[in-house]
């Protein structure tokens, strides 16, 4: 098991944002591409991850307890943010400190 499927900090820490063609259906989606329904319109050229921009952000594809057990529902469809998203970034340790767990890398 990946530390990533014990922590998903990172679904309920960052704003999501990615072009629409990384939808289902799009011309640059990965897998099954991201259902529209998780989505929220921000401009034409952008989306959200539904539940990312909320005052205390979750992404709307993100199943389970954070530091517990997770799971990305659409894992295979995720957009480029997320595919992006590296455990040893900075963003990382932010993520897992705001949500009152340890650091996987040392800084």
């Amino acid at each position: 098991m990946s530390v990533c499927q014990t922590c998903g900090a990172c679904c309920a820490s960052f704003r999501v944002d990615f072009h629409p063609a990384e939808l289902a259906g799009g011309a640059f989606a990965w897998g099954d591409g991201v259902p529209a329904a998780m989505t929220v319109p921000v401009t034409p050229a952008i989306v959200r991850m539904a539940g990312t921009d909320a005052a205390a952000p979750r992404c709307a594809a993100l199943a389970g307890e954070i530091g517990g057990c997770v799971k990305c529902t659409i894992y295979d469809g995720r957009p480029s943010p997320c595919r992006e998203f590296d455990v040893e970034h900075a963003a990382c340790r932010q993520a897992r400190r705001r949500h009152g767990l340890p650091d996987l890398t040392p800084i």
